[in-house]
């Protein structure tokens, strides 16, 4: 009956009383009709139909003002309706209608002034997974104050495991019992620390994105039977690549070691370079514990210091991770290389390789960079450096097809031995990290276009163009500060973007544009069908580099060894992936953003941690974002703190949106996105991850790198 009822709507573009769908899908007798009201109910539960004030129906794809998504409270009160593949929509607090952040919406839209609003008509479903919060009695009662303070709900606790729990404890709990829309029972899941304990502040955000850090006795059983050393018998129908120099570059504290590149110049002139990934394929296996939790978490996540790995460390800092000195099995792309960086040929198979060296970025860095040589490094020099010609070879085609680097800074937490945040500064990106991010690109290009050519299922990294009207908003925003851009068509491709970023570059607000021109841009994700990366400009992408890391590589393995290794293409497995691998990518994809948010969550808390102890000091910043509550100021250190508009002295300000300005009434002074600025730190909270800036008087020229106070003179 569903089937047939959406059948029938698809082509129905406005409301019908029950009766009239009953005769329209022809039905005679009343249990037809009653079926047939109980399914309409179905589907309105469902999202599918809406149903009027009138009780009528209407397919709900087909009605432009409703709309259903994900309820997202900012934390000044008012939210955000998520919707999948469309612009978020404003959402008051007074349009609620009961609804907490996260919340499922029912949502109708309208127009307010010049915008779209939408208010929420009722509650789809409530997901009240992964609640973290504190533990504090009242009456001897005990109850959770949620970290999430979107949440607006009061959390009572019952159960056996109240007699463990102190005030203060920072928990994960689980709801058993809905009191009413505002309260709840719930019992607690897991003890993660007490407050003050170091480490549970990350944690308890990890926890409260659903990055657990105990994979259980399960997958601990099976790690029994996982080796500390490759077994000689996994070396059969593998390439021996252990007499080839290979080596790894990563960080100073990387321990999960995925990749090892390999370099050698053929007699053509041409470049061979090796991509050799490690194959934790062969550990990891589908329909096992092993592979349940890899799947479930879905990618590594790094808080600041704090690594919960998709893998248990005897996986990813053992067996796995290809450490130097030890044989480890892997994947293996090799490439001919021509001097315009094309790929030739290549060849994609299983191997297992014995790193000669683990290399750092800082090291390899001055070599390349400043020619200064660790004489541990010594036998490699000559390969490095040819690398490096290489790597600008690969660069610089890239950015001639389209390749958009946005040179978005990113900044590093530096903690004490307590976990306390004591310094914050920004990454380093210098050639050696655009060496690897080039040499796994091209790594990863190859891959994608080798399968995408055979015509297989398969799991691709996309990122879909953006939308036109977003980047017209940023280039009205460009004019609005009074730069012209020349030569911008009004069809948006990458190369558009490059010549949008060419052309701000140096001027003074370039930092914040180029963070403004990235937002325009959708995110990328994963996918069964290819459409093709915007950002490297790239007809075929895929992640095929960090199976240790990242899910979606581990499964691109298993792949590579069905197609290339088993050659299993039949029909039965085809049509088995074409449905599996649609869930995969899904569900990849929402670990990652879950990753990702816990990333930017933990970065946010830590940064008002250290400001805490800054308070009362000075600092020089720009004027990153103007709303109508006052203004962000960002130090060097990428820290921004809020100076609102009621700490404005001298003059009655008001925010003028069509000039991205805040203008006071009597005087006109005015502030403007990128206006170098001096401010005062008055308050830092940890708690709510909140830093509030006052201006000084006086605005100084140029600030520390690191964001360490400096003092008046």
């Amino acid at each position: 009956m569903k089937d047939k009822i959406l059948d029938l709507m698809k082509g129905i573009h406005e409301a019908k009383e029950p009766i009239e769908i009953n005769d329209m899908l022809g039905l005679k007798t009343a249990d037809e009709y009653r079926e047939m009201s109980e399914t309409l109910e179905e589907l309105v539960n469902e999202c599918l139909v809406y149903k009027t004030k009138k009780d009528k129906y209407i397919l709900l794809k087909n009605c432009p003002a409703m709309k259903v998504g994900k309820l997202s409270v900012n934390k000044k009160g008012f939210g955000f309706l998520l919707l999948d593949k469309e612009d978020d929509l404003y959402i008051a607090a007074e349009n609620f209608n009961g609804a907490i952040d996260d919340d499922l919406v029912l949502c109708e839209v309208f127009t307010s002034g010049v915008r779209k609003e939408a208010k929420v008509l009722r509650i789809v479903k409530r997901e009240l997974d992964h609640l973290v919060g504190e533990v504090y009695y009242d009456d001897d009662v005990p109850f959770v104050k949620l970290d999430d303070s979107n949440k607006n709900i009061t959390i009572e606790l019952v159960g056996d495991k109240n007699k463990d729990i102190v005030e203060g404890h920072k928990v994960l709990v689980k709801t058993v019992k809905q009191v009413n829309t505002k309260k709840y029972l719930a019992e607690v899941v897991k003890i993660i620390g007490h407050k003050d304990d170091p480490g549970t502040d990350i944690l308890s955000i990890a926890y409260k994105h659903g990055i657990y850090e105990d994979f259980g006795e399960e997958v601990e059983k099976e790690l029994e039977s996982i080796p500390n050393e490759v077994n000689p018998k996994d070396l059969t129908g593998r390439k021996d690549l252990t007499g080839l120099v290979t080596f790894t570059i990563d960080g100073d504290d990387t321990k999960d070691i995925d990749d090892a590149i390999s370099l050698i110049m053929l007699e053509n002139g041409n470049y061979q370079l090796g991509v050799h990934i490690a194959d934790v394929s062969n550990y990891v296996k589908e329909n096992t514990a092993l592979g349940d939790a890899a799947y479930e978490r879905g990618t590594s996540s790094y808080l600041a210091d704090t690594v919960i790995p998709m893998l248990p460390h005897k996986l990813s800092n053992g067996i796995c991770s290809l450490n130097e000195g030890v044989v480890r099995l892997t994947m293996s792309c090799v490439m001919e290389i021509n001097h315009k960086g094309k790929v030739v040929n290549y060849d994609i198979f299983p191997s297992y390789i014995k790193s000669s060296k683990r290399m750092t970025y800082a090291k390899v860095n001055d070599i390349i960079v400043r020619d200064i040589v660790d004489p541990l490094y010594e036998p490699f020099v000559d390969t490095l450096k040819k690398m490096n010609e290489l790597h600008k070879i690969i660069r610089k085609k890239k950015i001639e097809r389209g390749y958009i680097d946005f040179e978005i800074d990113e900044a590093k937490i530096v903690q004490d031995e307590t976990g306390k945040a004591i310094g914050v500064k920004r990454r380093e990106r210098e050639e050696g990290e655009m060496l690897i991010e080039d040499f796994m690109i091209s790594a990863n290009e190859t891959v994608a276009n080798h399968i995408f050519q055979m015509d297989l299922p398969f799991i691709y990294r996309v990122h879909e163009d953006p939308k036109p009207e977003k980047v017209e908003e940023f280039m009205n925003l460009v004019k609005i500060l009074g730069y012209k851009l020349d030569g911008i068509s009004s069809g948006f491709t990458p190369k558009t973007m490059q010549k949008i970023l060419s052309q701000l570059k140096g001027k003074k607000e370039f930092d914040i544009l180029s963070s403004l021109l990235l937002r325009t841009m959708r995110k990328a994700e994963y996918s069964r069908d290819n459409v093709g990366h915007f950002g490297l400009s790239s007809k075929a992408y895929t992640h095929f580099t960090s199976p240790i890391r990242r899910y979606p590589d581990l499964e691109v393995h298993r792949l590579l060894k069905r197609y290339l290794v088993n050659n299993d293409m039949s029909m039965t497995t085809i049509q088995t992936l074409e449905n599996s691998l649609v869930e995969i990518a899904t569900h990849s994809s929402e670990r990652e953003r879950a990753a990702v948010d816990a990333e930017r969550e933990v970065l946010d808390m830590k940064m008002a941690e250290y400001m805490e102890d800054h308070i009362g000091e000075e600092f020089d910043g720009v004027i990153s974002t103007i709303t109508n509550f006052g203004f962000f100021v960002a130090l060097p250190n990428l820290i921004e703190g809020l100076v609102h508009v009621q700490t404005l002295k001298g003059d009655y300000y008001s925010y003028i949106p069509e000039l991205l300005s805040m203008i006071g009434k009597s005087t006109k002074k005015t502030y403007r996105l990128g206006d170098k600025v001096r401010v005062k730190c008055i308050s830092a909270s940890k708690v709510n991850s909140m830093v509030d800036f006052e201006l000084v008087n006086k605005p100084s020229e140029g600030g520390d790198e690191d964001g360490d106070k400096e003092q008046k003179g």
